[in-house]
């Protein structure tokens, strides 16, 4: 199985996209600051993720999530809110 999943950061309003086959040890890289792109907003907590069957179809949903059409479903449709918005 592999997964795509959002994190967002538990001290700022930032969100990220990825995917993996392994959601526990990628949660970890992102909060130990192993990967540059999120490094600086480190701790993260997951709030959602999809699985699917093959890394293909992860790494074409993931590319769709971080478009402004797919970055609409997926707060929308899935996560239920924008994260980002400054409504609390």
């Amino acid at each position: 199985m592999w997964f795509v999943y959002v994190l967002s950061s538990l001290n700022n309003k930032f969100i990220y996209v990825g995917s993996t086959n392994d959601l526990n040890r990628r949660l970890k890289q992102h909060n130990d600051g192993e990967v540059q792109s999120t490094k600086a907003y480190a701790p993260y907590k997951i709030i959602t993720y999809i699985a699917v069957e093959a890394e293909q179809q992860a790494r074409k949903l993931e590319h769709y999530f971080k478009t402004g059409s797919g970055r609409a479903v997926l707060y929308n449709r899935i996560v239920g809110s924008n994260p980002l918005s400054s409504e609390d």
